[in-house]
């Protein structure tokens, strides 16, 4: 199949949008990391906590110090300034990869879609040309200079933004979601002070309106965006959607991250345009004859990228391998596109027990904890595993050896009552963390729906 579909795959295409998507993705890059070193977040995250959760097969990543995690970070921003320019592009872009990616793996606590998004896109700038148009190697190397780009160097990056966005849709065809309204129904009357909007949040109907307009318009809209005819009011629908829930949810960077980058979609005529704006600003001279780009591993990068684009459609699937519901047990959810779709909250009381006299302790949290980690701790079985087995090192580090952990912990999820989430009488601390399904998560009965009058019905 791969075969057949190689000459439209490398088939000649304008290179703009491919250099405009680069200098837009490495100038929000530069922009997001510049806010997060200011914010002070970089000690908070990295340097600050006791106890980090890395995932499972990363354990040897860890935090570098404090001058190391800041020395970090200014290199991300330099390869985020790198990747924007065009500026030794090959180097900025593994760098910006392999540092970003360090950083996300460090702690799971920090783990969001948009994190991941990122280390996916940055991943697969790597293997394009997007230097070879409009950038400071150019100008550095003119001869390097192509107006055209096999058109998979393009067709990537819409195709991965179809697949976030499909498969966020995807997961909204959920009931809590679609016949319960859940968790909108409980987050937007939070924001009636709002002007304009802000009477209408604390309506039951507009909870509604907004979940099945936002399944309907994850679904569709890379559909409407890849068609001509409705490319603006589709792009128009774009612009409103993440306004709505960036002022909403105040979610960081990510929706004018979508916002950007949703305009590869548009013609390679706009992206020319584009460029020729900044020629102007910049005083940039193109050449006036045309050259190809021809990457001599293509077939190689092609049979890479199959692969890569196979697992992120397989991926979100995982879950059907575990029991129990998938919200609830959370096995098989993360990497998987699913986007504020839980109000989810946990009380985690751990307890200590020293096999020999008996004795059980319960731990304070806090001792251990950051406030976010704790409240990680309290939803995500995995870390549940983690933080037993640091409880059970540090203890040991006591002269008590061989402590048993075991956790009374209780979770609401959606609207619904707090209950117990895991086996109370399970010694955590002998448990091992894996992808093996999780026996000690105790279900959710499946019967159980959002109370309706839990929030009032206007």
């Amino acid at each position: 199949m791969l075969q057949k579909l190689k000459p439209y795959l490398t088939a000649q295409v304008s290179a703009a949008p491919l250099a405009v998507f680069r200098v837009i993705f490495g100038g929000m890059m530069l922009a997001s990391i510049l806010r997060f070193m200011a914010k002070g977040w970089v000690t908070d995250l990295y340097v600050t906590p006791k106890v980090y959760f890395p995932y499972y097969g990363f354990e040897w990543v860890q935090p570098l110090g404090e001058t190391g995690m800041h020395a970090l970070f200014i290199l991300m921003a330099l390869a985020a300034l790198g990747l924007m320019l065009g500026l030794f592009y090959r180097l900025s872009a593994v760098l910006f990869f392999l540092s970003f990616t360090y950083v996300e793996l460090i702690d799971k606590t920090n783990y969001l879609n948009h994190y991941y998004f990122v280390s996916v896109v940055a991943l697969l700038l790597v293997l394009v040309p997007a230097h070879r148009h409009f950038s400071l190697d150019v100008l550095r190397k003119p001869h390097t200079w192509v107006s055209h780009v096999p058109r998979w160097a393009v067709l990537i990056f819409k195709l991965q933004l179809g697949l976030v966005y499909f498969y966020a849709g995807l997961a909204k065809l959920h009931p809590d979601w679609l016949l319960e309204a859940m968790p909108l129904r409980y987050w937007l009357p939070a924001h009636t002070h709002l002007p304009l909007i802000g009477t209408w949040l604390d309506k039951a109907w507009i909870a509604y309106l907004f979940c099945w307009f936002g399944a309907f318009y994850d679904l569709t809209i890379p559909f409407f965006l890849s068609w001509r005819k409705s490319r603006l009011v589709a792009y128009a629908t774009v612009i409103v959607f993440h306004v709505l829930t960036a002022v909403l949810f105040q979610i960081g960077m990510f929706p004018y991250i979508m916002m950007v980058s949703t305009l590869i979609f548009f013609s390679e005529k706009f992206h020319e345009r584009l460029l020729q704006g900044l020629k102007g600003i910049t005083r940039a001279r193109t050449p006036a004859f045309q050259r190809y780009s021809h990457t001599t591993a293509q077939p190689i990068l092609l049979y890479l990228l199959a692969l890569h684009f196979a697992v992120q459609a397989l991926v979100p699937w995982r879950f059907i391998l575990y029991p129990g519901q998938l919200f609830w047990t959370e096995q098989g959810y993360r990497f998987s596109w699913r986007v504020m779709l839980m109000e989810k909250t946990g009380t985690a009381f751990f307890y200590v027990r020293d096999p020999k006299t008996g004795r059980e302790t319960e731990i304070n949290n806090r001792d251990y904890l950051t406030v976010n980690q704790e409240k990680q701790v309290a939803t995500q079985p995995d870390m549940m595993v983690q933080y037993a087995h640091l409880l059970k090192q540090d203890f040991a580090s006591r002269g008590i050896a061989n402590a048993e952990v075991r956790a009374e912990i209780y979770v609401a999820m959606n609207g619904r009552g707090s209950r117990l989430f895991i086996d109370p009488t399970v010694n955590l601390a002998a448990e091992k963390d894996s992808f093996l399904p999780k026996a000690w998560i105790l279900p959710l009965n499946p019967n159980t729906a959002p109370p309706q009058d839990a929030l009032g019905q206007n």
